[in-house]
């Protein structure tokens, strides 16, 4: 059994911030990334090129910033109390939200990213200003207590609760047409519980894997909304999940690497950082 060991010293999660997260199914921890780090990713963005990209996938296993962001200590520390001890982390996505850019309609990341039993918990770093006028998240609180919606086409892979004998399948998730996002109706079931995240750079909006979620397009004309996403698991979840394709039946944690504490599960190791001490 592999173990990593959590830092000394960082970021305490309170007893009201957790109650916080279960209640509501996100919490937003304000300053957790430092502005020299934000700085940082900007500087990235920049002089690699990709402010023209609206989300790229995975980059951390090509390149040491983005898994050094992944692996964050502070943020693994939110995640560890939240979801922990044992830590996977699953994913990272860059957003580049430049004027005029489209939103993402309602949906659950847990219908994208399987882990079983469903620990996935997402972090989203501001690394811009996001408000209303420049497509900020949104959040219904309290959604975080429905089902894993299946999808009509039961030959995407997408997770769904399948035990539950009158769940329906829904089409159109990520759709930002309401009238053609079929989780747009389990959204009308809590009105006026839908939250915007107004964010500042380096907070960080940490949000599971049931709730319902999106962000409208972005009307500011000079204003981008930049993020830097990432995805965790407990790390004694099995995670039938990867953004490389699998093999029937084949198990995706081998791919995912152990952030924080132990599991007897396989894992990958860190690419281009030893783990901490």
């Amino acid at each position: 059994m592999m173990s990593t060991s959590a830092p000394t010293a960082g970021y305490a999660v309170s007893v009201d911030e957790y109650v916080r997260f279960r209640r509501d199914g996100f919490l937003i921890v304000r300053g957790l990334v430092a502005p020299e780090e934000i700085g940082e990713l900007l500087d990235h963005i920049a002089e690699a090129g990709l402010d023209d990209r609206l989300r790229i996938h995975m980059l951390h296993r090509r390149l040491a910033i983005h898994e050094r962001y992944l692996l964050h200590p502070r943020v693994l520390d939110v995640v560890q109390a939240l979801v922990g001890p044992d830590v996977l982390a699953l994913q990272t996505m860059l957003f580049v939200k430049g004027p005029g850019g489209s939103g993402q309609g309602y949906h659950q990341d847990s219908f994208h990213i399987i882990t079983q039993p469903d620990t996935l918990i997402g972090a989203w770093i501001a690394l811009d200003r996001a408000d209303e006028k420049n497509g900020c998240l949104h959040v219904t609180a309290g959604s975080q207590h429905e089902p894993i919606y299946p999808d009509v086409d039961e030959t995407t892979g997408h997770g769904g609760d399948l035990l539950l004998v009158d769940i329906p399948s829904i089409a159109g998730a990520d759709d930002p047409d309401e009238s053609r996002n079929g989780l747009a109706a389990v959204a009308a079931k809590y009105p006026g519980r839908e939250a915007a995240a107004v964010v500042d750079p380096g907070d960080v909006v940490f949000f599971g894997g049931h709730v319902l979620h999106r962000s409208h397009a972005n009307r500011s004309p000079t204003r981008f909304r930049r993020s830097f996403v990432s995805h965790y698991c407990n790390a004694r979840s099995y995670v039938p999940w990867d953004d490389e394709p699998l093999g029937e039946g084949e198990m995706g944690n081998a791919r995912h690497i152990l952030a924080r504490g132990e599991t007897h599960l396989p894992h990958a190791r860190r690419r281009f950082s030893p783990a901490p001490a």
